[in-house]
C-alpha cells in the first residue's frame, strides 16, 4: 500500500436543537458522513441509524474512519430528516451540515459546532457534537438477551420494549453505546442477537460500569422508562447457553411502594468476546485481492470501426470500456502481489470456428488468460477487437461461475488468504437473468464480489435489481443471497467526473463485503500472529 493507515478512529455523534421539518411530529434525523481526500470528489463513508421524532438525537451508530497523518481528509456531516425508505437523500429534508478535517477532530478530541445550511447560513440553533476516539481494540461483544414480566406501560395492548446500553466516560457521564430493536406488544421480549464493539461499550475495560435502560417505545418520541440496571462486561460474560445471567430492572420512581419488587427481569443468555478483524487487518495480514475483468462483445455495442460504436477507440486511445478498466484496475492492482489479471470477453464469435463464446480469454490463450497489470488488459483488449465478430446474447452467468470456481477452491485454505473481485463491463440488458441470479446467490457464499459497470445509454433497470441495496436478491428457486455482493453503476453518471470518482463509487462497498465474509466464516488473516481472541 502506498500510504500506511496510522490508526483507526471512531466518531461518536449527537445533535441539539435541530430544525423541525415535520408537521404534527418532530424530525426523524439521520447523519451521513462524506469524505474528500482527493480535493475534488466526495464519497459516502457511512450513515447512522434514523431516530424518530427527535430534535436532540444521540446516535448509537458510530463512524469508523482510517486516519492518515499525511493526508488532509475533509469530512462533511450531513443531517437529514428521513420520511421514506429510499437510499437517495435528495428527496429528504436537509437539516444542516458541518465540514471540517479529521485532523481537527482528532486534535480536539471533542468538537461542538453550529450546523450550516447549503447557503452557508446557520441551520437555526442546530449544533453537532463529534467525539473522536482512537480504536486500539477490535474486540466485539456478542449478545443474546431477553426479558420477562416487564411493566406494562400501554393502556391498549402491551409495552413495546427496547434496551439501551451506556458506557461511562472519564468524567462520569453516560454515553449511548447501543440500542436494540423494538419488540412490539410483548412483556416477555426476545431480542435478535446483536454485537457492540468492546471499545464503545466499556473502553476495553471489562470492569468498567455499564448501564442498561429498558424503555417502552412510543411513536410520539416520548418513550417511557421501564427500568434500569448497572453491571459490567465481566459480570455479563459469565452468561453461557443454558445458564443466563439475570438482572432486575428497577424504576426509582416506583421504589417508594412497599410492594414494589422490580419492573421486570432482563436475562443475558450469551455474552462472548471475540476479535473482529477490519479490512486493513486482512490486507496487512496477507489477504490478496484477485481482479478479473469480463468485457461485453455483443452486437448491440455497434461495429467497432464506426465512431458511434461503444468499442470504437477514439484518437486519444480511449472508450468507455477502457476508461472503466483503467479507473477500477489502477486502485485494485495495488493489492495483488503479482499484478497478473485474467481478462475475458463474452458474446462474440471467436476464431477459428466462429462459435459464440461467453468466456473467452482476451489474449486467446485459455491455459494462461492472465494479463500483466492494467496495461496488459488494455493491450489485450485492443488486439482482440479486430479479431472477433460481435454477436450475442448477453450472458453473465458463465463468467460469474468461472470466477466462482476459483473462489470456491480458495475456501479450502481455511484462512482469509484470497478474495475475488469480478468487474463486468456491459452495454445492455442481460439475456440469462435467471441463470445470473442463481450464479450470484451461489457466489454470495464465496469470497467474491461483483462490480458491474454499464456503458452507453441502455436501460439498466435489470442491473439495479441485481444490486441488492433495495432488497434481498433471490434465485429463481427462492434461495436468498446471504450477502449483497453486487455493485452496479452506470458509466454515464461519471462521464464528467474526475477519473477517481468511478473507482471510489464501485469499490466503496468492497471493504465491507470482504470483512463481512471473512468474519462471518471466522477466517483469520494468514499472517495474523495474534489469531487467538484477545
Amino acid at each position: 500500500m502506498a500510504t500506511q493507515c496510522v490508526t483507526k478512529v471512531q466518531l461518536c455523534l449527537s445533535c441539539e436543537n435541530l430544525l423541525d421539518k415535520d408537521v404534527g411530529s418532530k424530525s426523524d434525523p439521520l447523519c451521513v458522513l462524506l469524505m474528500n481526500a482527493s480535493g475534488t470528489q466526495w464519497f459516502e463513508v457511512d450513515r447512522t441509524e434514523r431516530i424518530k421524532n427527535c430534535l436532540n438525537p444521540k446516535f448509537s451508530k458510530r463512524f469508523q474512519v482510517d486516519y492518515y497523518f499525511e493526508i488532509v481528509q475533509t469530512l462533511k456531516f450531513g443531517i437529514y430528516d428521513i420520511d421514506n425508505k429510499t437510499i437517495d437523500l435528495s428527496d429528504d429534508d436537509f437539516l444542516g451540515e458541518f465540514e471540517c478535517t479529521l485532523g481537527q477532530i482528532v486534535s480536539s478530541k471533542k468538537v461542538t459546532r453550529p450546523l450550516m445550511l447549503k447557503n452557508k447560513k446557520p441551520a437555526g440553533k442546530g449544533t453537532i457534537t463529534i467525539e473522536a476516539e482512537e480504536l486500539k481494540d477490535n474486540r466485539v461483544v456478542f449478545f443474546e438477551a431477553e426479558a420477562r414480566k416487564l411493566d406494562n406501560k400501554d393502556f391498549f395492548g402491551k409495552s413495546d420494549p427496547y434496551l439501551e446500553f451506556y458506557r461511562q466516560t472519564s468524567d462520569g457521564k453516560w454515553q449511548l453505546a447501543h440500542r436494540t430493536e423494538v419488540i412490539k406488544n410483548n412483556l416477555n421480549p426476545v431480542w435478535r442477537p446483536f454485537k457492540i464493539s468492546l471499545q464503545a461499550l466499556c473502553g476495553g475495560d471489562l470492569l468498567k460500569p455499564v448501564k442498561v435502560e429498558c424503555y417502552d417505545y412510543n411513536n410520539s418520541g416520548s418513550h417511557e422508562l421501564i427500568g434500569i440496571f448497572q453491571t459490567n462486561v465481566e459480570r455479563m460474560s459469565q452468561a453461557k447457553r443454558g445458564s443466563p445471567v439475570e438482572f432486575e430492572c428497577i424504576n426509582e420512581k416506583k421504589k417508594k411502594k412497599k410492594s414494589y419488587k422490580n419492573s421486570g427481569v432482563v436475562s443475558v443468555k450469551e455474552c462472548r468476546i471475540e476479535r473482529e478483524y477490519t479490512f486493513l487487518d486482512f490486507l496487512m495480514g496477507g489477504c490478496q485481492l484477485n481482479f478479473t475483468v469480463g468485457i461485453d462483445f455483443t452486437g448491440s455495442n455497434g461495429d467497432p470501426r464506426s465512431p458511434i460504436s461503444l468499442h470504437y477507440i477514439n484518437p486519444h486511445g480511449f472508450n468507455e470500456y477502457l476508461a472503466a478498466v483503467w479507473s477500477v484496475g489502477l486502485v485494485i492492482q495495488d493489492y495483488d502481489y503479482d499484478k497478473l489479471f485474467p481478462a475475458f470477453g463474452f458474446g462474440a464469435q471467436i476464431p477459428p470456428t466462429w462459435q459464440v463464446s461467453h468466456e473467452f480469454p482476451l489474449n486467446f490463450n485459455p491455459s494462461n488468460p492472465f494479463c500483466a497489470g492494467v496495461e496488459g488488459i488494455v493491450d489485450a483488449y485492443r488486439q482482440c477487437i479486430p479479431q472477433v465478430k460481435l454477436y450475442g446474447p448477453t450472458n453473465f452467468s458463465p463468467i460469474i461461475n468461472h470466477v466462482a470456481r476459483f473462489a470456491a477452491a480458495a475456501t479450502q485454505q481455511r484462512t482469509a488468504s484470497q478474495y475475488y473481485i469480478l468487474l463486468i463491463i456491459t452495454d445492455g440488458v442481460i439475456t440469462d437473468l435467471d441463470e445470473t441470479r442463481s450464479a450470484i446467490v451461489n457466489a454470495s457464499k464465496l469470497p467474491m464480489s461483483i462490480i458491474i459497470v454499464g456503458v452507453g445509454a441502455a436501460d439498466f433497470s435489470a442491473m439495479e435489481f441485481l444490486d441488492g441495496d433495495n432488497g434481498v436478491l433471490r434465485s429463481p428457486t427462492g434461495e436468498v443471497a446471504i450477502r449483497d455482493i453486487v455493485q452496479f453503476v452506470p458509466f454515464r453518471k461519471f462521464q464528467n467526473a474526475p477519473k477517481e470518482a468511478l473507482a471510489q463509487s464501485v469499490l466503496a462497498e468492497v471493504p465491507q463485503q470482504v470483512v463481512s465474509y471473512f468474519n462471518t466464516m471466522k477466517l483469520h488473516p494468514p499472517n495474523d500472529v495474534s489469531s487467538a481472541p484477545s
